[in-house]
Parts: structure tokens; C-alpha cells; sequence
């Protein structure tokens, strides 16, 4: 069977059991402790946790995961894999152990036709329902099932909450592939005995001392590895051999010219090529950017690794977008996003690996020669402050050092290389953990429990009289407040907007009788939950009070000006730039806008014209702006633009503006778009690769901001004694004399500095060498010091430092070269010793760095190369 049809029989065989077939979630998940999907649960868990009901107790899904812990692992095994696919069926306090095991046999042998005689079973080893059904109820030989201890066969969310034990289904490929010892069995290290589906119980609580109790609702999570079931149906031994990765595999043999099975290193970069460009295809596709954290961070790992073994296996040009056209054909399919993204994906790519190949043969260089250097000292340790300029100025994630040094045999220094990025970012990065599953039994869960969903009017409404249904103060939910007291209230029905989908919250106040809380912002704690945050300015709440809740309308009006606007704006800069450009992210205020987009490059000053004058022609159309509830699969029929990486549920909500703008949005908007006034962008710059940022206002603000600037203009009129249409070519003067004028002052410097503290040594050659350091130079300063230092018969080789960095000059007179000298050699040797890289020329060469304390061992190798001793 080929991917496709193992993928459609699964999901068919248990919507005939009554799981509702769901489409798989993004990479990107909900929630905000987890990096990336990474199993097919991911998407349930507020299900699991019972803070949501989705209408049905059954599911089955083909979720898209991926995982990053063992990268450098992938490509040197036949199973690890960065992007993979999690065929699941689950139960929500529905069907349960019996049901789980048979139909997992069921389908294992009746529609995949696996051998029962090849098929073990692993339990908990406390499990014994598991061992009673699987052998009297399924059938299973005793002798096939194994018994086996908590780490493998236990789940459990944390140290509290949900947990239960495991059963998986192991196939038997055979002695042939074994380690050959009589007692190998599941469990076993070696590759006989495959794991292909595990079957999670998940029937307990866990309280604090230990103590298992039985959940209310018990639940079922599987998980069946569509790559490994594949290998085994399709006869292979590694999941590198499937349709999809072979085939995605034979497009890298094509680029590159190798052949599989050549050789461990070229099967090993090949393997790695088709995995990486799998998953930096979807990545992309659900709206995750390259960048030097977080996700980004890891998809620019992944891209930047596969660009590596392309260059080791003799690709010199960008080649990666290749494969990703060899993911869309194959995978397309079965994931629409891919191929609504396909172009975008292609630009992503396209760009991040010409940024990254313009500087890896650089890098590369400059690693080798501190490779080199590190082996000269007797060490096996490479520099972290090397490490650091090559993450910094070459763009070599740690990672891909550490790869390439280890090929070397050596490590790096993970210490010096942290101390680095500190001083640079001046904060610390703490790791995410997932902390997800600690909302079981929170407060805000118990209050969902009691009253389900808040309803929320606020679309039409902008004052409600409602009831009080929950009180959190702190983390605790409680019954009643004080004048005074910071809490959290949640309303039954309420008109304020929590915050999200880049807007922010509402304002407003809660009115009861003989109190007045004042709400200062709105958020949503938990889904169906709108929480408003604020104080009790005065009398006493509680729960089941009444109150008249009432928003800010003022505040209301310009937040909606501004979130219509950003739709506006989407369109405006697709038509000017070009469909490859995405809304990805967003921030609606008050007094501003912030509107993130895909482009590859800064927009000239003509095409932000164009995009505002096309922004304001809409507005100023007057047209009308319509909201309404839809499914998304009508929503995407009826062409609906699905904002970049944005989840959504089986109803959303469409915002349509005019004939020309169709987008899901939930936020709250205008009537009709002269509503808006006008708009006016303020700046546009890089928030990261291919990522651009426009900040804008609309409205009164907009009119402020004009105001401001011509208040600016009308001071520098008064300033510069001129009308405002003079005023650039008066500053393009004025900047011109200044630039004069700080060139001969610091020429005066430098003729003025003392080089007498320069050290004299006779070179080899014979001629005068002055070595030493001066800190305060710019290069120009240095190069007018190294002239006066070196004299006509002479070399210099000449140290500066500037705050952290330092600047390093060597240069020679025409009789010095001709005896022997030469700059450019002296700056590669010296360069590693000070944390940087440069070169040039026989009679002039110069170098950068950052490792300040290098310069004595600098100095002393300057020393030794001249001939000095």
C-alpha cells in the first residue's frame, strides 16, 4: 500500500466505528508552552482536560508533527525524522479499553493484512484488564504479550494531572534483522521488533503524594507512525525507503548528481536533504518564518543544515526549492495549505538559503582555519567566542558548528560561546516547558464547567446587563470582593471583546449595585472564557450579582477603524506587491496599527506611496464592510483569504469589505470604510528575514501625526532660515561641511597620536617592524597611524580596541613586501586569535573581532610569524 492509502484507510475505517474525521491541526500549536506540534493529541488536550466540548465524543485524525530534540541523529538512523505523520483515534469519555485494542487488531490484520503471527503486544505491568483483553477478548497468544515497566509503558502529563498506562503493537521483522540473542523481544534495542502504534489509557489523576484516582471520563489517545507502518507494508527496513521519502529522496539524487546506497556520508546527507525539506516546507506553510529564535529558529536550522549537504555533496547553487516542489507534487493532496503556500514557500526558501550561501563558504573558511588552530594548540576544545562570531557574523546556528567540529573530533565550548550571546542580547532565554496540562482543575476550568461558554454580544452590543458567574483573584476562584481587591470576573453574557487575533482588549466598566469595578483589559484565560481584569473601585461583588457591563465606546470606535484598516492595508500591498505577500501578525490599538507581512526586501519610498494612496482610495469609497459565520470549508470554496499561520475552527467568521476584500477575522470592524477617515503609514522596516513590519494610524491619530510633522518642518524652517521645499538640499550641504570636518580632525589625531609605545622588532627580512596597540582608532585613524608608524622602509602590524570590538591593521612599505612581508598572511593567522575574520592584500590588510584578550597571544604569534622570536 502506498502513504496515500494507508492514510485514507485509517481515517475510513474509524469514521465507520463513529470517529469524526477532523483535519490535522498546524505545526503551530494553540498552546503557547509547546514549541510545535508534535503528536496527534496536542490538539485535544483542552478536550482531554475537559475545559472544551466539541459536540462529539469520537475523532481520528492524521496530524502533522514535528519534532527537533534528536536533529543530529536524523539521517544517520532509518526512523528519526524532523517532520513526520501521526495517524490517531480518540475517545473522549466515550469507547475505552476493549474497544481500543480490538480495533487496533482489527484494522492491523484485516485491512492492513499484517500476519497476526508477526504482531506482539506490549502492557504496563500492573495492567491486567490490558493482558485479559488482549488475550481473551482479541485473541492474542499469551505468550505475545509482554509486560513492561513505567518508563515504557506509562503516560503520564506531569508530575500531577492525567496519566494512565500504555499498550503498543510491535510487528516482527524477522530474525534476519535482529541482534541475534535468545532473549530478544520487544523491547529489545535492535531493529527486529518495529513499535508502530501505541495505544494510550488515559483513566487516572495523580494527585501530589502519588495517589492514582479514576478520572471521571476515561479517555483514548493513539498514535500509529504512518512512515513506520509504510516501511512495513512496502517491505523496507527504513523509512527513508517509502514512496513519499524515496521519492522526495530520488529528486536530491537528481540535483546532486549521487546516488543512494553509494555510501554511508552520501546516504547520510541525502536522508538528511529529504527530511529537513519536508519539514521546512510544512513549517512555512503553517506560518512559521526563519529567525534566530523559537520556531524560526528552528526552521532556519533545518534549512541551513540541508543546504550544508547539499555544499558537501557538491551543490554550489541554491537547490532546496527544488524539493520543495517534490513535497507540494507528492503531499499536496493531502494537505491544501502546502499548495495554497506553495509559492510563498518557494520565496522563503529561495531567499533564506541565497542569505545563507552568500556567507557559508566564509564561514566555513574562517571554521577551518580555528579548527586548524584549536589542533595547533593541543586542543580538543573549540573556542566559544569563535563559536559566537560564526553564529553572529556568518550565521551558523550552534548547532552546525558543533556538527561540523565533532566531524573533526573536536567540541566546542558551550560557556564562552553563552557568554557571548548574553553580553549581545543582554537577557536570558528561558526554555519552554509544557506546563500545558497544569489547567486541570484551575479556576477558571471550574468556572467553564459550571456555566460552559460566556456569550459574547459585543458584535452588536455595546452594554449588557448580565450576571456575575466566576470571581478569580490571584489563582484561586472565589465568591466575593472588596473595594480595592485586583481580580478577574467572568460575566455570563458580556460586550467586551477579550483580547485576540492581534487585537487587544476592551475597557469599560462593571456596574452593580453599590459597586463599580473598572475594567482595564480583557482577556480570553481559556477558550469559550472572557475574563475581565480590573479592580473594585468601590462596594462589594459577588458571584450571582448583577451588573450592567459597559465598554469604552470611544476606545471601541478606534480599534475598529484600526482593525479594518489592517484588512485594507493586506490588500493594498498584495496588489502593489505581489500575492506572495501574507498577513503574519498583527497588533490592533487604540492609537495605532501594526501589520506584519511576507516580502523579501524593503519597500522603496514609491511603493509605500502607492500602497497608502490605494489603502485611502478604499476608505474613502465608502464601501461596506459585512460580517458573518460560515463553515470553513464553505468559507475556502467561496475563496475566503485564511490569514498565514492562523488556526481555525469548523465555524468562522468572515469579514468582507466591498468586492475586493474577502478575509476570516473574528475581530470587531466598521460599518462601512469611510468610517476610518484616513490612513497614514508612519514607518516600514525588517522585523526579520523575509518578514517586513508597517506601522500606521488612522482617524484623529492620523491627523495628530500630521500635525506633528508639520510642526517639525515649521521649526527647521525657522532653523535653517529656509521654506520647506529648500530644506533637503540646506541639510545635504550642512552634512557635507560636517563631514569634512570631523575627516580632518581625525586625520589631526592621528598625526598627533604618540606611536613611540609601539614595540620595534627586525623582521627576518631585515626591515623595521612596529607592533603594539592604540585604542580609540576607527579604521580611518588606523590606516593614517599604520602610514605614519611603518615609515617608507618599514611594516607595521597594529591593535585597537573600541568598546567590545576590536580592530586589527597590518601594512607594509614597498621595500618590505619586496623583502618578504605579507599583510594579508598575517591577518589570517592572526584573525582567529581575536575572535574574527578579514583579509587583503600583500601591502594592506585589516581584520575585525571581538575576543578583546586575544591580542597579547595576537601579538606574541605576530612576533613569531616575522621572525622575531
Amino acid at each position: 500500500m502506498k502513504s496515500a492509502e494507508i492514510r485514507e484507510s485509517f481515517l475510513s475505517f474509524f469514521e465507520s466505528k463513529g470517529c469524526r474525521r477532523l483535519p490535522s491541526s498546524s505545526l503551530v500549536p494553540d498552546d503557547p508552552s509547546l514549541l510545535l506540534t508534535s503528536a496527534g493529541m496536542v490538539q485535544f488536550k483542552p478536550v482531554f482536560l475537559g475545559l472544551r466540548d466539541l459536540g462529539f465524543t469520537r475523532a481520528t485524525t492524521c496530524q502533522k508533527c514535528a519534532r527537533t530534540t534528536d536533529i543530529d541523529i536524523i539521517g544517520t538512523t532509518g526512523r528519526h525524522h524532523s517532520f513526520f505523520e501521526m495517524l490517531g483515534n480518540f475517545s473522549f469519555g466515550d469507547y475505552f479499553k476493549s474497544e481500543a485494542c480490538a480495533w487496533a487488531y482489527e484494522y492491523s490484520t484485516k485491512v492492513l493484512g499484517l500476519d497476526p503471527d508477526r504482531l506482539w503486544f506490549s502492557i504496563y505491568e500492573d495492567d491486567d484488564e490490558a493482558e485479559r483483553i488482549w488475550r481473551d477478548e482479541v485473541g492474542v497468544p499469551a505468550e505475545r504479550i509482554v509486560r513492561m515497566g513505567a518508563k515504557d509503558n506509562f503516560w503520564s502529563a506531569g508530575p500531577t494531572g492525567p496519566c494512565g498506562p500504555c499498550s503498543e503493537l510491535y510487528y516482527d521483522q524477522g530474525p534476519e534483522v535482529g541482534c541475534g540473542s535468545p532473549d530478544c523481544a520487544p523491547g529489545c534495542d535492535c531493529d527486529r521488533f518495529l513499535e508502530y502504534w501505541n495505544l494510550v489509557f488515559m483513566q487516572y489523576d495523580r494527585a501530589e503524594d502519588g495517589t492514582l484516582s479514576p478520572l471521571p471520563k476515561k479517555n483514548i489517545d493513539t498514535g500509529m507512525g504512518l512512515e513506520r507502518v509504510a516501511a512495513i507494508l512496502q517491505g523496507v527496513h527504513s523509512n527513508f525507503e517509502t514512496d513519499i521519502l524515496r521519492g522526495i529522496m530520488a529528486r536530491a539524487e537528481e540535483i546532486t548528481g549521487c546516488s543512494y546506497d553509494a555510501g554511508a556520508k552520501t546516504d547520510t546527507s541525502l536522508r538528511i536533504i529529504a527530511d529537513h525539506a519536508r519539514a521546512v516546507t510544512f513549517l512555512i506553510a503553517d506560518g512559521v518564518l526563519p529567525s534566530n529564535e523559537g520556531r524560526g529558529y528552528v526552521l532556519r536550522r533545518l534549512l541551513r543544515r540541508a543546504v550544508r549537504h547539499g555544499r558537501l555533496l557538491g551543490v554550489e547553487k541554491p537547490f532546496l526549492v527544488q524539493l520543495v516542489d517534490e513535497v507540494v507534487d507528492r503531499m499536496g493532496d493531502a494537505y491544501p495549505e502546502i499548495v495554497e503556500r506553495h509559492e510563498l514557500t518557494r520565496r522563503v526558501v529561495q531567499s533564506e538559503e541565497e542569505r545563507f550561501g552568500a556567507t557559508l563558504r566564509q564561514g566555513l573558511a574562517f571554521l577551518e582555519e580555528a579548527i586548524a588552530a584549536t589542533k595547533a594548540l593541543g586542543s580538543d576544545v573549540l573556542d566559544g567566542v569563535r563559536a559566537f562570531t560564526l553564529h553572529d557574523t556568518y550565521g551558523f546556528p550552534l548547532e552546525l558548528t558543533e556538527e561540523i567540529a565533532a566531524e573533526a573530533g573536536l567540541t566546542v565550548d558551550h560557556d564562552a560561546f553563552s557568554r557571548e550571546m548574553d553580553a549581545q542580547r543582554e537577557r536570558a532565554r528561558a526554555a519552554v516547558k509544557d506546563e500545558s496540562w497544569t489547567a486541570f482543575g484551575n479556576a477558571f476550568a471550574e468556572v467553564s464547567a459550571r456555566i460552559g461558554q460566556v456569550e459574547f454580544v459585543g458584535y452588536h452590543d455595546d452594554e449588557v446587563d448580565t450576571t456575575v458567574a466566576g470571581i478569580v483573584v490571584g489563582q484561586s476562584s472565589v465568591e466575593r470582593i472588596e473595594a480595592g481587591t485586583e481580580a478577574e470576573i467572568v460575566l455570563a453574557a458580556t460586550p467586551f471583546y477579550g483580547e485576540q487575533g492581534g487585537q487587544v482588549g476592551d475597557t469599560g466598566t462593571l456596574v452593580a449595585d453599590g459597586a463599580t469595578f473598572v475594567v482595564r483589559d480583557t482577556k480570553i484565560p481559556m477558550p469559550g472564557i472572557i475574563s475581565h481584569v480590573g479592580v473594585l473601585e468601590s462596594g462589594c461583588l459577588r458571584v450571582g450579582d448583577d451588573v450592567h457591563a459597559a465598554i469604552d465606546v470611544g476606545r471601541r470606535e478606534r480599534i475598529r477603524r484600526n482593525h479594518t484598516a489592517t484588512h485594507i492595508l493586506h490588500w493594498a500591498l498584495r496588489t502593489v506587491l505581489g500575492e506572495h505577500v501574507h498577513q503574519s501578525g498583527s497588533y490592533v490599538a487604540p492609537d495605532r496599527l501594526r501589520f506584519d507581512f511576507t516580502h523579501f526586501e524593503a519597500l522603496t519610498a514609491e511603493a509605500l506611496v502607492k500602497v497608502e494612496r490605494l489603502a485611502n482610495a478604499k476608505i474613502m469609497e465608502n464601501h461596506p464592510v459585512r460580517n458573518y459565520e460560515t463553515s470553513l470549508t464553505t468559507a475556502r470554496e467561496m475563496g475566503v483569504t485564511a490569514l498565514f499561520g492562523e488556526k481555525y475552527g469548523e465555524i468562522v467568521r468572515v469579514l468582507e469589505i466591498g468586492n475586493f476584500s474577502k478575509e476570516l477575522c473574528g475581530g470587531t470592524h466598521v460599518g462601512r470604510t469611510s468610517e476610518i477617515g484616513f490612513l497614514k503609514i508612519v514607518s516600514e522596516g525588517s522585523v526579520g528575514a523575509s518578514l517586513r513590519r508597517i506601522e500606521a494610524v488612522t482617524s484623529y491619530d492620523a491627523l495628530d501625526y500630521v500635525y506633528g510633522e508639520e510642526q517639525v518642518l515649521a521649526s527647521l524652517e525657522e532653523i535653517l532660515k529656509a521654506r520647506t521645499p529648500e530644506l533637503p538640499g540646506r541639510v545635504s550641504a550642512l552634512q557635507e561641511r560636517v563631514k569634512q570636518a570631523e575627516s580632518l580632525a581625525r586625520q589631526a589625531r592621528a598625526h598627533a597620536l604618540d606611536t613611540s609605545v609601539l614595540e620595534t622588532i627586525d623582521a627576518a627580512g631585515g626591515y623595521p617592524v612596529r607592533i603594539g596597540r592604540i585604542d580609540g582608532l576607527d579604521s580611518a585613524a588606523m590606516r593614517t597611524a599604520a602610514d605614519a608608524a611603518r615609515g617608507t622602509d618599514g611594516a607595521v602590524v597594529l591593535f585597537s580596541v573600541d568598546g567590545h570590538s576590536v580592530l586589527l591593521l597590518a601594512s607594509g612599505s614597498p621595500s618590505a613586501v619586496g623583502a618578504g612581508f605579507d599583510a594579508g598572511a598575517i591577518i589570517k593567522a592572526l584573525a582567529p586569535l581575536i575572535g574574527g575574520g578579514g583579509g587583503g592584500r600583500p601591502a594592506m590588510a585589516q581584520a575585525g573581532g571581538r575576543n578583546v584578550a586575544g591580542i597579547e597571544a595576537a601579538m606574541e604569534r605576530a612576533r613569531q610569524l616575522l621572525g622575531a622570536g
